[in-house]
């Protein structure tokens, strides 16, 4: 079957509005993306989407601190421990934030404390994927 003009721009190293995607871009999308949840779709003119995500990851991190939550620190200890850390750090401003004002610090002492956790290191692992989700919008991977 012969590939349409929508196809081409799609495969090619165009963005999905058929402009070149600029090198530059394709780095500053991520980058914005992970500090700021949400940013990087912003960037990329995908409002609802990005709007959306904005929202979700913050509102997630949010309820998160507010159940007290516990924020982990980068340390070479325990397996779960470290990858908490990844999980954490995922939400780009918000654990820089967080770790500025000693914000999620407390010794867990309820369940929701767990679930807590929970939220923030969720918050996280979204933010990593709207990153990569916008990263791929940005190289003309996906529309």
């Amino acid at each position: 079957m012969a590939n349409t003009a929508e196809e081409k721009t799609a495969s090619g190293n165009e963005s999905p509005g058929g402009v070149p995607a600029s090198k530059a871009m394709q780095v500053i999308v991520p980058a914005i993306g992970w500090l700021i949840p949400g940013a990087g779709h912003l960037i990329l003119k995908r409002w609802i989407r990005g709007g959306l995500l904005l929202v979700s990851i913050v509102a997630m991190f949010l309820i998160g601190l507010a159940m007290e939550g516990h924020i982990y620190h980068p340390n070479g200890g325990d397996i779960l421990d470290m990858l908490g850390f990844v999980g954490d750090v995922g939400a780009g401003a918000l654990y820089i934030l967080s770790q500025a004002l000693d914000w999620g610090h407390g010794a867990i002492e309820h369940a929701t404390a767990d679930y807590g956790t929970k939220f923030l290191i969720v918050a996280g692992l979204l933010n990593f994927i709207s990153v990569a989700d916008a990263y791929h919008i940005a190289i003309g991977k996906k529309q």
